[in-house]
Order: structure tokens, then sequence, then C-alpha cells
């Protein structure tokens, strides 16, 4: 018996599920989501154990650890998620945490980045094969309603075949000086540089955002500002080119992300900072043979999405528009219905990486995906 998000009691499944990690993202946008998606938090881990027995007691699960070897032994878990930082060298902690769940019999799910590098990826795929298990990693942005939308809207026949696509996102490049410094980094050397850090962190959302709109491209160049902002450009066997613009610099006052996707039909979608889906498909008028430019029909006229605020839904909270619930439940429902996730699956995750890892060998050159 569980609630659903109307508020009514449904005798419906739940996953069983034991969660390692007690910081404040998880606090903010995953335990919350709990409350929607069919999961049953069963036991909580932290270092800290003071702390897992807060989010125990906050969050309604009913033991908690600090150890998630003693969790997985006494528990019987269907799943695990897992939220931790960096270590030493900068590296996430998800490979080798993903692996012990899995070996436990538990599908897990991590929040991005998933690892440092392919080869952290490639040992989780082999992992899951093993354990007959799936591991879903936190790529929010294929979940974002709006990105969805837009993506709805890109497959479908009347507007064709997508040929140009640009991402724009807030981030800074390192340059490859700092990426080969923490590419050589050891965990009891020194740390690692920030800012590779925080592009690992970042890269995952804009990176993504492009394979789940054009899938996986086949080539990146890529020029660097001085400041560190700069733009990418991939290259795609079906003929499409996309472009990850990187305003390091920008202001952090609104309007940081935009997306647009043109076809070869005339028609564009465009993805104002996440939550503004707008879909322009008037026909051409010829230059200079018509007096009026408001000849579009209904059908062919733009549309507009976006949600509203007036009400208390979950359609326009911060869990539902910026993915958080959709990749929760997403995960949930794949184990009650035993398949594999639909996105923010581990081939996903090793196409991201790949990319991530591209950036390492330096702007100016032609630098092969495949």
């Amino acid at each position: 018996m569980r609630i659903d998000f109307g508020g009514q009691l449904r005798d419906e499944p739940e996953i069983r599920a034991g969660f390692i990690g007690c910081g404040s993202h998880a606090f903010r946008n995953i335990y919350p989501t709990f409350q929607f998606a069919p999961v049953k938090l069963v036991a909580t881990c932290d270092l800290s154990l003071e702390k897992a027995q807060a989010f125990a007691a906050q969050f309604g699960a009913e033991r908690a650890y600090s150890d998630y070897h003693a969790m997985l032994q006494h528990e019987q878990l269907d799943a695990v998620f897992v939220v931790t930082n960096y270590d030493a060298a900068g590296r996430p902690r998800y490979p080798q945490i993903t692996i012990d769940c899995l070996q436990a019999g538990c599908h897990v799910w991590i929040e991005k980045p998933p690892a440092a590098t392919v080869l952290e990826i490639e040992r989780m795929q082999a992992a899951a094969a093993r354990a007959q298990r799936h591991v879903m990693v936190g790529l929010k942005k294929m979940f974002f309603p709006a990105n969805r939308k837009a993506k709805s809207i890109v497959q479908s026949d009347e507007f064709g075949p997508p040929r140009l696509a640009t991402i724009q996102y807030p981030q800074y490049i390192p340059t490859r000086e700092e990426f080969q410094k923490y590419f050589e980094a050891r965990e009891d050397r020194d740390e690692s540089p920030h800012g590779v850090v925080s592009f690992l962190d970042h890269i995952a959302h804009p990176a993504a955002l492009l394979i789940f709109l054009l899938g996986m491209p086949d080539t990146l160049f890529y020029e660097r500002a001085a400041n560190g902002a700069g733009m990418a450009i991939f290259n795609y066997a079906s003929g499409a080119v996309a472009s990850l613009v990187l305003t390091h610099g920008a202001s952090a006052n609104g309007g940081l992300e935009h997306t647009l996707i043109v076809s070869e039909r005339g028609q564009h979608v465009v993805v104002e900072n996440n939550i503004r889906v707008l879909w322009h498909r008037a026909r051409h008028s010829h230059y200079g043979r018509t007096p009026d430019f408001f000849e579009a029909d209904a059908q062919s006229a733009s549309v507009v999405w976006e949600p509203e605020f007036s009400l208390g839904q979950l359609y326009n909270k911060g869990l539902f528009l910026l993915g958080y619930y959709g990749e929760i439940n997403e995960f949930a429902m794949s184990i009650l219905e035993n398949r594999a996730p639909c996105d923010g699956t581990l081939e996903q995750a090793h196409q991201v990486l790949r990319i991530f890892e591209a950036f390492g060998h330096g702007s100016g050159k032609l630098i092969p995906l495949h």
C-alpha cells in the first residue's frame, strides 16, 4: 500500500531501497522524490551514523547504518541509491560502491558524474552484466519535461530530420595542462585541479542532453577562450552538426541555458532555460510577394508550452521540472517491470565520459569520439 502523487492510497508494489549518502544534494533533491515514486526507503547509510539516523527519521526509513557493507548484508533490498562526493584526487566514489551493491544483488541508481574514466564505466557494465542487475545514472537533463517535449517534436514526422543543434550551458573549460594533471593525479598525492573536477561534474548535463536529442556524435572540435569559455562543434554521420556553447563568465541571473534544434523543413524548436518550449513551424513567405506576414494558419503557427505556477501541482515543482521525479520513477518502474531503464543508462554514461575524456586532448584539433 502506497500514497500516489494525488494523495490517494494505492495497492501497488514498491521497491525496497537503501540509500548511501546523507548530504545536501540528496536531502534537497533525491530523498524528497520518494514520496511521489514507488520507493519504500528501508535504510539510510552515511559515514556519520548521527546523520544517517536523522535522515532515517526525516524520510521514514526503518534503520540507519554507518557502513554500507553492513547495510547490504543485513537488509533485503531491491535497490540502492548512492549520492556521495569525490576522493582526494577528485575521482567520484561511485564505481566501487556500485560494484559492491551489484554483487549484493541490488539494482543501483547513482548520481552523476558516475566515474572519472571510461574504463571505470566499463567495470560497472561488466559487474552489472554478471549480476544481471541494472545501473542507472542521474543524467537528469534527459528527464526534464521540457527536454522530453522537445525530443518528441524533433522525432515527429512533421519536424523532419534535425540538421543543426546549439546547446548553451555556463561552464569553464580547463586547460590541457589542467586535464593532464587531473588524469595523472592519485588519491595519495596533491589534490587535482578544481577546474577539471567542476568540468567533470557539470559537462554531464549538456553532453547528456546532446546525446538524448541527437545521439552520440562522431567527432569533436573545440576552441577555448582566454577565460575558459569556449565553443565545441560536434559532427554526426547523418550530416547533422551540433555546437556546445560553454558560457563561463556570463551572468548567473537567469537565462543560463538555451537549446535550439533546427530541421531541414523550415522548422525549429527552442527550449528556454529548461522550462519554456517553443515550436516554430510557420511556412516561409516569398520575400516581396506578399504584404501579409500573419498569413500562417493555426496548424502551422508557432506553439508554446510552459508550466503555470498558480496551483500547487507536481508538474510545477522543481522535483518534476528538474527531472528528479522522472528519473527516480523510471528507475523504480524499470525494476518493478523487470526491464532496463529507458534513459540514464550506463551506455549513455559511457558516451558522456568519452566526451569528457576527449576534451582532455586539448583545443584546436579534430578528436574522434568512436
